[in-house]
C-alpha cells in the first residue's frame, strides 16, 4: 500500500506541474486547450486517489492527524508532493 502511495504521490506531483507549468501557459496563449484536457483529467483522478489514500496509508504507517493534515495540503502546493515523499515516505 505504502508503495502504490509513493508512485501516486510522484504521479500527481508530476501531474500538477505539467498542468502550471505547460498546459495552462499553452491554454492562455491561444495556442491549444488539449493538453488542458488530458492533463486536467489525469491530474483529477490521481488528485482523488492521492486524497483517498491518506487516511489508510496514514494508519498504517502510524501517522497522527498533523501529519496526515500536511500530508493532503501539500497536494495544493506546487512541488509539495515531492517534499512529502522524501521526507515521510522514503524511508519505508
Amino acid at each position: 500500500m505504502v508503495s502504490l502511495f509513493r508512485v501516486v504521490t510522484l504521479l500527481e506531483g508530476i501531474s500538477y506541474l505539467f498542468l502550471l507549468l505547460i498546459s495552462m501557459p499553452l491554454r492562455y496563449a491561444g495556442i491549444t486547450a488539449v493538453p488542458s484536457k488530458i492533463g486536467g483529467m489525469a491530474h483529477g483522478i490521481l488528485f482523488i486517489i492521492y486524497v483517498c489514500m491518506i487516511i489508510p496509508v496514514g494508519f498504517k504507517l502510524k501517522w497522527n492527524f498533523k501529519i496526515m493534515f500536511l500530508v493532503g495540503l501539500a497536494s495544493i502546493i506546487p512541488f509539495g508532493t515531492f517534499y512529502i515523499d522524501k521526507k515521510y515516505l522514503k524511508q519505508t
